[in-house]
């Protein structure tokens, strides 16, 4: 089975800007797009946990991933810059429409987090991405995150889904479980990505044979993490770790609340977008702003 690596480097979880009647911010979107691009990430990943996709109703999605894509393809010369995008459920049903949709809407994949809540068994993981893949012609991203689904997608069920299931493009792995990452790494077939989805140990994965990262902090400092993955990628270790170090301030306080609470509100604080949020997502805790706004002026964000 010959596979061609979805992306090689740094792919933005975009948030999704709200104007403040609540309604989505489409001119801030769009500048965010070119602020991405600018910058030079590799992918875009709209409509995923951080782009508050759960609150987002079902023509939403699609109108938010049309606008990326749109946004995107307005150049030639940025057409190198993948779009996946996020439409995972804990219904297969409606995670095989989410995915019909954003393909529709000009995706180059989607992403799928594994289902939440429902925890089910290692082969109902298999079914679920099974049938996904069944039904659209076009990449698969599969997103372990157990932190947020409370049920773990186990090396020896990745590596069966990277093997027996032909659009299955790799994994984002966010179960800071090293030992189940590096088996993976060992054992994927070729082509297979394996993107780290924290970004505080994206340096340590590249090491390890990780091809990048879904990058949370990148929303923010898109030139200065992108350069830091490109570095670890080139094996230029020594400086990728300088500016690993510079922004590991950044990557910890971006999950001092849940995120994308924190990133919206320095994403605010920069001018980018409305720091505005849907519920149960509220806005940042006072007691946090002043080290969030001491870090990105430090990192020359703000004045």
């Amino acid at each position: 089975m010959n596979r061609k690596l979805l992306f090689r480097g740094t792919g933005t979880a975009l948030v999704t800007p709200f104007r403040s009647d609540g309604e989505i911010d489409e001119a801030a979107l769009k500048r965010l797009v070119d602020f991405q691009i600018k910058n030079g990430v590799e992918a875009l990943l709209p409509t995923g946990t951080t782009g508050e996709s759960v609150t987002l109703s079902d023509d939403e999605q699609a109108r938010v991933v049309e606008i990326v894509v749109a946004q995107a393809r307005r150049r030639a010369s940025d057409s190198r810059v993948k779009i996946i995008a996020g439409a995972g459920s804990n219904n297969t049903k409606k995670a095989i429409s989410l995915s019909k949709r954003a393909i529709a809407c000009g995706a180059d994949g989607v992403l799928i987090v594994g289902p939440y809540y429902n925890k089910p068994t290692q082969q109902g993981y298999f079914q679920h991405y099974a049938a996904i893949a069944e039904a659209i012609d076009a990449p698969i991203v599969v997103y372990n995150v157990p932190g947020r689904t409370a049920s773990n997608i186990e090396a020896e069920t990745m590596l069966r889904m990277a093997e027996e299931i032909p659009n299955v493009a790799g994994v984002k792995e966010a179960s800071g479980n090293f030992g189940q990452i590096m088996e993976i790494l060992r054992h994927r077939p070729k082509g297979i990505g394996v993107w780290s989805g924290d970004d505080a140990v994206t340096l340590p994965l590249v090491a390890l044979g990780a091809d990048g990262v879904v990058s949370v902090v990148s929303n923010e400092v898109p030139d200065l993490f992108s350069e830091m993955v490109r570095l670890c990628l080139k094996g230029k270790f020594d400086r990728a770790l300088k500016l690993h170090n510079r922004l590991l301030p950044l990557m910890n306080i971006n999950f001092v609340e849940s995120n994308p609470i924190p990133v919206k509100a320095a994403l605010a604080m920069m001018g980018m977008i409305h720091e505005q949020y849907r519920l149960p997502m509220v806005p940042l805790n006072e007691k946090h702003r002043p080290r969030l706004k001491k870090i990105l002026e430090e990192l020359d964000l703000i004045d």
